[in-house]
């Protein structure tokens, strides 16, 4: 069995020594020893923001090129590391959350109510996000999950605007 030394360092070596671990680790912020997924989403944030001044007709489009990188550099990492769907791979939650904004308006609490929505469901995975962790392998498997939680985030945030 490794150490905590041995396999810190080999996370480090995936994440940060090809392009693949790279962005399937956040840019490194899925190193971050607490909450990674957290802090991945967290890096998404200016992303999203960039993508946010894209045309809407422009938008969905590259969100789902990301998604189709997300399975491969996500399928790769994960396998470099021997694990499914290790903490550290964030690709998935910043995905999601650039998903998510995609549909919210450009303001803070929008931003702010969709960051929470969607950590809340990713972490609690209710059904069938937890279903789907199994359901789906590889890559497809490390991403559906989370877009799954963003689709939750998302029916919240439709019935609040709802209402307002």
């Amino acid at each position: 069995m490794k150490s905590l030394l041995e396999q810190d360092g080999e996370l480090r070596r995936v994440a940060l020594g090809t392009p693949a671990g790279f962005l399937a680790f956040g840019f490194g912020s899925g190193l971050a020893r607490f909450a990674p997924g957290t802090m991945g989403t967290i890096a998404a944030i200016p992303i999203a923001i960039a993508l946010k001044s894209l045309p809407p007709g422009v938008y969905l489009p590259v969100i789902l090129v990301l998604f189709l990188l997300g399975i491969y550099i996500c399928e790769v990492s994960s396998r470099r590391l021997g694990k499914h769907d290790p903490g550290g791979i964030v690709w998935d939650e910043m995905v999601a959350y650039w998903l998510i904004v995609a549909f919210v308006p450009a303001h803070w609490a929008w931003w702010l109510a969709a960051f929470a929505l969607f950590r809340l469901f990713d972490i609690m995975k209710p059904w069938p996000i937890r279903q789907s962790e199994k359901f789906f392998k590889g890559g497809l498997g490390i991403m559906a999950d989370d877009i799954i939680a963003a689709l939750y985030a998302l029916a919240i945030l439709a019935i609040v605007t709802a209402f307002i």
